[in-house]
């Protein structure tokens, strides 16, 4: 009975991960100190799962143990030169600090000058702050986690920051945002090397969706700022108890005793936007809250939040989040028996 297990256990591992066809596109993985292992683990996992199409090794920037952000320390199996033979480099995440950042470890700048000209590189979550660091994205479109945004345009104006979506592709440039979006990269690849039809066996093996809809927009946290008990404050507490209904400049500057001119004014110097546009959010930020927590039909969740239409909120959803609401309910509500 044993046996009869181990013999299962060692065909889905040859399955999974079979070995390289000769040949096969090299892919050198480069753990920086701080690499989160989740991370580290995806290029493996995903692109060692099609079929010994690419052959995946791990690189320390100096071919010793690498400390990760967790209470473990891994050993990759090589160390730097593995990158000037590689086909792909990948970086993945490691935690990033305001001195990391602003001056990177000299030595994983020196493993990525290793690389030959023409070799395609990817970054996951914070590993791109290590390719801006190189000046390899200046000019071009990135992404990275939507929470570091502010602290990676402030180190790197030269580079476009898209924080709305899961990746972006130059061709021989990868970026992909925070954690799973990893996964999405890596199939992106697989898809664009290979065709979906490999690309989706890999996914139904990693047991993961081949491709996500929308970007990484709909996981960003919009907290609402506290409102002063002065200036526009009180109204916006006022307003937020009644997003349901219709709300007029005019009805919100008559409940702040001012000038329709005056409390726009002073709305935007308060929040930064107009208060159309500070409405809109806010129903939205109620309708994304109803989506995830209740089974309110959509046109009831458009109602509660002040939208006219279910095609109201479809709209305004689709162009903060990239998705419909339907899609991200399935997303963030699990379906209870």
């Amino acid at each position: 009975m044993l046996a009869d297990a181990a013999a299962r256990a060692a065909e889905l591992d040859r399955l999974m991960r079979p070995a390289p066809r000769p040949g096969a596109h090299k892919v050198a993985v480069l753990a920086l100190d701080g690499v989160y292992p989740f991370e580290l683990g995806i290029p493996h996992r995903v692109l060692g799962s099609a079929d010994g199409r690419y052959e995946v090794l791990s690189a320390s920037v100096d071919g010793r143990p690498v400390r990760t952000d967790s209470d473990l320390t891994v050993t990759p199996a090589h160390g730097p030169e593995v990158l000037a033979g590689a086909d792909t480099v990948i970086v993945p995440p490691y935690a990033v600090t305001a001195a990391s950042a602003t001056v990177p470890d000299p030595r994983a700048l020196a493993a990525l000058a290793r690389v030959r000209p023409g070799t395609r590189l990817v970054s996951i979550c914070t590993g791109a702050f290590l390719l801006a660091s190189a000046g390899l994205l200046d000019g071009r479109r990135a992404t990275t986690h939507w929470a570091l945004t502010d602290h990676f345009r402030e180190l790197f104006p030269r580079v476009e920051l898209d924080a709305d979506v899961l990746f972006v592709d130059h061709g021989d440039v990868l970026t992909s945002a925070g954690a799973a979006s990893g996964v999405d990269v890596c199939l992106h690849l697989v898809r664009r090397d290979h065709g979906s039809e490999v690309a989706n066996q890999v996914a139904r093996r990693c047991v993961v969706p081949p491709y996500r809809d929308g970007g990484q927009a709909q996981y960003i946290e919009r907290p609402v700022p506290p409102a002063s008990g002065t200036g526009t404050g009180p109204t916006r507490d006022w307003a937020l108890r009644r997003l349901d209904r219709p709300l007029s400049l005019d009805e919100l500057a008559a409940h702040a005793a001012m000038s329709t001119r005056t409390f726009a004014r002073r709305f935007r110097e308060e929040t930064g936007l107009s208060p159309g546009r500070w409405l809109t959010q806010q129903r939205l930020r109620r309708a994304r809250h109803l989506l995830e927590s209740s089974d309110l039909p959509v046109e009831r969740v458009a109602h509660e939040v002040g939208f006219a239409t279910a095609t109201s909120l479809r709209r305004h959803l689709a162009a903060e989040a990239g998705v419909a609401p339907s899609a991200y309910r399935r997303t963030f509500r699990a379906s209870v028996p």
